[in-house]
Protein backbone atom coordinates (compact mmCIF):
# COMPACT_ATOMS: atom_id res chain seq x y z
CA UNK A 1 0.00 0.00 0.00
CA UNK A 2 1.16 3.20 -0.76
CA UNK A 3 1.53 6.82 1.24
CA UNK A 4 -0.20 9.46 -0.10
CA UNK A 5 -1.40 12.73 0.79
CA UNK A 6 -4.40 14.54 -0.35
CA UNK A 7 -3.57 18.34 -0.45
CA UNK A 8 -6.86 20.04 -0.27
CA UNK A 9 -8.57 17.32 1.54
CA UNK A 10 -11.30 19.09 3.21
CA UNK A 11 -13.15 19.98 0.00
CA UNK A 12 -15.84 17.85 -1.99
CA UNK A 13 -12.68 16.23 -4.48
CA UNK A 14 -10.50 15.97 -1.95
CA UNK A 15 -12.45 14.06 0.27
CA UNK A 16 -13.89 11.89 -1.92
CA UNK A 17 -10.55 10.72 -3.36
CA UNK A 18 -9.16 10.41 0.07
CA UNK A 19 -11.96 8.72 1.22
CA UNK A 20 -11.61 6.03 -1.74
CA UNK A 21 -7.63 5.88 -0.59
CA UNK A 22 -8.67 5.52 2.70
CA UNK A 23 -11.26 2.32 2.05
CA UNK A 24 -8.77 0.69 -0.95
CA UNK A 25 -6.16 0.76 2.30
CA UNK A 26 -3.52 3.21 1.78
CA UNK A 27 -1.84 5.24 4.38
CA UNK A 28 -3.55 8.81 3.71
CA UNK A 29 -2.92 11.99 5.42
CA UNK A 30 -5.54 14.88 4.81
CA UNK A 31 -3.89 17.64 4.04
CA UNK A 32 -5.57 21.24 3.91
CA UNK A 33 -4.37 24.96 4.68
CA UNK A 34 -5.99 24.51 8.26
CA UNK A 35 -4.15 21.76 10.07
CA UNK A 36 -7.90 21.91 12.14
CA UNK A 37 -9.71 21.26 9.33
CA UNK A 38 -7.66 18.50 7.99
CA UNK A 39 -7.91 16.43 11.75
CA UNK A 40 -11.66 16.74 11.04
CA UNK A 41 -12.00 15.00 7.94
CA UNK A 42 -9.49 12.65 8.67
CA UNK A 43 -11.33 11.25 11.86
CA UNK A 44 -14.43 11.11 9.42
CA UNK A 45 -12.45 9.18 6.86
CA UNK A 46 -10.17 6.90 9.16
CA UNK A 47 -7.34 8.73 7.54
CA UNK A 48 -3.71 7.58 9.20
CA UNK A 49 -2.79 11.55 9.74
CA UNK A 50 -3.61 15.17 9.13
CA UNK A 51 -1.57 18.41 8.70
CA UNK A 52 -1.36 21.66 6.73
CA UNK A 53 -0.44 20.97 3.37
CA UNK A 54 3.08 21.87 3.35
CA UNK A 55 3.80 19.14 5.82
CA UNK A 56 1.29 16.61 4.94
CA UNK A 57 2.80 16.69 1.63
CA UNK A 58 6.33 15.63 2.94
CA UNK A 59 7.92 11.71 2.78
CA UNK A 60 5.26 10.32 0.65
CA UNK A 61 4.74 8.16 -2.43
CA UNK A 62 1.97 9.63 -4.05
CA UNK A 63 0.50 13.96 -3.36
CA UNK A 64 -2.73 14.74 -4.54
CA UNK A 65 -3.29 17.90 -5.16
CA UNK A 66 -7.21 18.75 -5.34
CA UNK A 67 -7.20 22.32 -5.52
CA UNK A 68 -9.60 25.15 -7.20
CA UNK A 69 -7.73 26.74 -10.61
CA UNK A 70 -7.53 30.06 -8.42
CA UNK A 71 -5.13 28.26 -5.65
CA UNK A 72 -3.52 26.05 -7.95
CA UNK A 73 -0.25 28.20 -8.43
CA UNK A 74 0.16 29.19 -4.56
CA UNK A 75 -0.53 25.62 -3.34
CA UNK A 76 2.17 23.59 -5.90
CA UNK A 77 4.37 26.85 -5.01
CA UNK A 78 3.85 25.81 -1.12
CA UNK A 79 4.60 22.41 -1.90
CA UNK A 80 7.66 22.22 -4.46
CA UNK A 81 10.14 21.74 -1.98
CA UNK A 82 8.40 19.06 -0.12
CA UNK A 83 7.69 16.49 -2.65
CA UNK A 84 11.20 14.92 -2.86
CA UNK A 85 10.49 11.98 -5.41
CA UNK A 86 7.31 11.41 -4.91
CA UNK A 87 4.31 11.27 -8.06
CA UNK A 88 2.50 14.55 -7.97
CA UNK A 89 -1.09 14.35 -9.44
CA UNK A 90 -2.64 17.17 -10.26
CA UNK A 91 -6.72 17.65 -11.27
CA UNK A 92 -6.87 20.52 -11.63
CA UNK A 93 -9.08 22.21 -14.13
CA UNK A 94 -9.31 25.40 -15.51
CA UNK A 95 -12.92 26.38 -15.25
CA UNK A 96 -14.20 30.16 -15.49
CA UNK A 97 -17.37 31.11 -13.58
CA UNK A 98 -19.48 31.85 -13.92
CA UNK A 99 -19.14 30.58 -17.38
CA UNK A 100 -18.08 26.78 -15.95
CA UNK A 101 -20.29 25.33 -18.81
CA UNK A 102 -17.66 26.82 -21.95
CA UNK A 103 -14.19 25.48 -22.23
CA UNK A 104 -11.79 28.40 -21.01
CA UNK A 105 -8.31 26.78 -21.24
CA UNK A 106 -5.49 29.01 -20.26
CA UNK A 107 -2.71 30.74 -22.45
CA UNK A 108 -0.37 27.85 -21.57
CA UNK A 109 -3.00 25.16 -23.10
CA UNK A 110 -3.63 23.80 -19.84
CA UNK A 111 -3.57 24.15 -16.36
CA UNK A 112 -1.02 20.59 -16.49
CA UNK A 113 1.37 22.91 -18.12
CA UNK A 114 0.74 25.62 -15.72
CA UNK A 115 1.58 23.29 -12.91
CA UNK A 116 4.75 22.11 -15.09
CA UNK A 117 5.64 25.14 -15.10
CA UNK A 118 4.96 25.64 -10.73
CA UNK A 119 6.84 22.86 -9.82
CA UNK A 120 9.71 22.38 -12.61
CA UNK A 121 10.91 19.49 -14.52
CA UNK A 122 12.08 17.30 -12.14
CA UNK A 123 8.89 16.84 -10.00
CA UNK A 124 7.09 13.72 -11.47
CA UNK A 125 3.68 15.65 -12.65
CA UNK A 126 0.34 13.26 -13.72
CA UNK A 127 -2.89 14.75 -14.33
CA UNK A 128 -6.17 12.95 -13.03
CA UNK A 129 -9.75 12.94 -11.81
CA UNK A 130 -10.87 15.92 -13.94
CA UNK A 131 -13.87 14.11 -15.15
CA UNK A 132 -15.29 12.31 -11.71
CA UNK A 133 -17.91 13.69 -9.70
CA UNK A 134 -16.90 14.95 -6.38
CA UNK A 135 -19.83 13.80 -4.43
CA UNK A 136 -20.13 10.13 -6.33
CA UNK A 137 -16.81 9.80 -4.95
CA UNK A 138 -17.26 10.73 -1.71
CA UNK A 139 -19.86 7.68 -1.57
CA UNK A 140 -19.47 4.06 -1.20
CA UNK A 141 -21.31 2.79 -4.47
CA UNK A 142 -19.54 1.98 -7.58
CA UNK A 143 -19.22 4.64 -10.30
CA UNK A 144 -19.54 4.48 -14.27
CA UNK A 145 -17.03 6.73 -14.83
CA UNK A 146 -12.94 6.00 -16.87
CA UNK A 147 -10.02 8.29 -14.88
CA UNK A 148 -7.84 9.12 -17.58
CA UNK A 149 -4.19 9.77 -16.19
CA UNK A 150 -1.66 11.91 -18.16
CA UNK A 151 2.12 11.91 -17.92
CA UNK A 152 5.21 12.61 -19.53
CA UNK A 153 6.62 10.20 -17.14
CA UNK A 154 5.68 6.69 -18.31
CA UNK A 155 6.22 5.03 -14.90
CA UNK A 156 4.66 8.03 -13.22
CA UNK A 157 1.31 7.61 -15.23
CA UNK A 158 1.43 3.91 -14.59
CA UNK A 159 1.36 4.24 -10.46
CA UNK A 160 -1.55 6.48 -11.22
CA UNK A 161 -3.49 4.75 -13.28
CA UNK A 162 -2.86 1.45 -10.88
CA UNK A 163 -4.55 3.31 -8.09
CA UNK A 164 -8.08 3.46 -9.56
CA UNK A 165 -9.39 -0.13 -9.45
CA UNK A 166 -8.82 -0.14 -5.64
CA UNK A 167 -10.83 3.57 -6.06
CA UNK A 168 -13.77 1.29 -7.77
CA UNK A 169 -12.53 3.22 -10.52
CA UNK A 170 -10.79 2.20 -14.05
CA UNK A 171 -7.99 4.48 -15.26
CA UNK A 172 -6.79 4.27 -18.46
CA UNK A 173 -3.42 6.25 -19.87
CA UNK A 174 -4.10 9.15 -21.67
CA UNK A 175 -0.97 9.87 -23.01
CA UNK A 176 1.33 12.63 -22.58
CA UNK A 177 0.75 15.37 -19.80
CA UNK A 178 0.03 17.83 -23.29
CA UNK A 179 -3.53 15.49 -23.85
CA UNK A 180 -4.45 16.58 -20.19
CA UNK A 181 -5.86 19.59 -22.20
CA UNK A 182 -9.10 17.03 -23.38
CA UNK A 183 -10.13 16.02 -19.88
CA UNK A 184 -9.97 19.39 -18.60
CA UNK A 185 -11.70 20.51 -21.63
CA UNK A 186 -14.61 17.95 -21.19
CA UNK A 187 -15.17 18.88 -17.53
CA UNK A 188 -16.77 22.07 -19.16
CA UNK A 189 -18.96 19.84 -21.46
CA UNK A 190 -20.01 17.21 -18.36
CA UNK A 191 -21.38 20.13 -16.47
CA UNK A 192 -23.32 21.28 -19.54
CA UNK A 193 -24.64 17.79 -19.83
CA UNK A 194 -25.33 17.58 -16.08
CA UNK A 195 -28.13 20.40 -16.63
CA UNK A 196 -29.09 19.90 -19.76
CA UNK A 197 -29.88 16.33 -19.42
CA UNK A 198 -30.44 16.46 -15.54
CA UNK A 199 -27.84 13.88 -14.80
CA UNK A 200 -26.41 13.47 -11.25
CA UNK A 201 -22.72 13.54 -12.21
CA UNK A 202 -22.15 12.52 -15.40
CA UNK A 203 -18.69 10.76 -16.56
CA UNK A 204 -17.28 9.16 -19.36
CA UNK A 205 -16.48 5.58 -20.24
CA UNK A 206 -14.34 4.68 -22.96
CA UNK A 207 -15.45 1.37 -25.01
CA UNK A 208 -13.91 -1.08 -27.45
CA UNK A 209 -10.71 -1.02 -25.72
CA UNK A 210 -9.93 -4.88 -25.49
CA UNK A 211 -6.78 -4.95 -23.68
CA UNK A 212 -8.39 -2.49 -21.02
CA UNK A 213 -8.26 -3.16 -17.35
CA UNK A 214 -11.61 -4.82 -16.57
CA UNK A 215 -14.41 -2.02 -15.16
CA UNK A 216 -14.35 -2.59 -11.47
Amino acid sequence: MASIAVIGGTGALGKGIARRLVKAGHDVTIGSRSAEKAQVTAEELGAAGYAANEDAAAGKDVVIVTVPHSSQGDTLALIKDKVGDAVVVDTTVPLVPPKVMRVQLPAEGSAAMQAREHLGPDVKLVTAFHNVSAHHLDSDHAIDCDVLVFSDDVEARKTVVELCPGMGLRGLSGGALCNSAAAEALTSILIYMNKTYKADGAGIRFTNLTDAPPIP
